[in-house]
């Protein structure tokens, strides 16, 4: 049973700060690629940021490069998303994914924490 469970969301001022944590269970986690992801109603969801298997390769989208960091800890199956800077426009709810490539596609997505930053 693959679970991926973010945490961490809430509500912040712009300026802030927040870690979300993804605690993943029932899959051999070092050997997947992962990622977060965020969606506005009405509009597709997004890629944030990406990282590789061992944890040095690593991809952002421009609008959160030098705000945000991602990370794992493959020991403790954990992916997190360190989220500084916050402003208005990076309200959204955030989902984690896992992915494979192998003779077919393995994808995994969380339940997705809700970020809300305003004044």
């Amino acid at each position: 049973q693959v679970q991926l469970v973010e945490s961490g969301g809430g509500s912040v001022q712009p300026g802030g700060s927040l870690r979300l944590s993804c605690a993943a269970s029932g899959f051999t986690f070092s050997s997947y690629a992962m990622s977060w992801h965020r969606q506005v109603p009405g509009k597709e969801r997004a890629l944030v940021a990406a990282i590789s298997r061992g944890g040095t390769g690593i991809n952002y989208t421009d609008s959160v490069k030098g705000r945000f960091t991602i990370s794992r800890d493959n020991a403790k199956n954990t992916l997190y998303l360190q989220m500084n800077s916050l402003k208005p426009e990076d309200t959204a709810v955030y989902y984690c994914n896992a992915r494979r490539f192998g003779v077919h596609l393995e994808d995994y997505w969380g339940q997705g924490t809700q970020v809300t930053v305003s004044s």
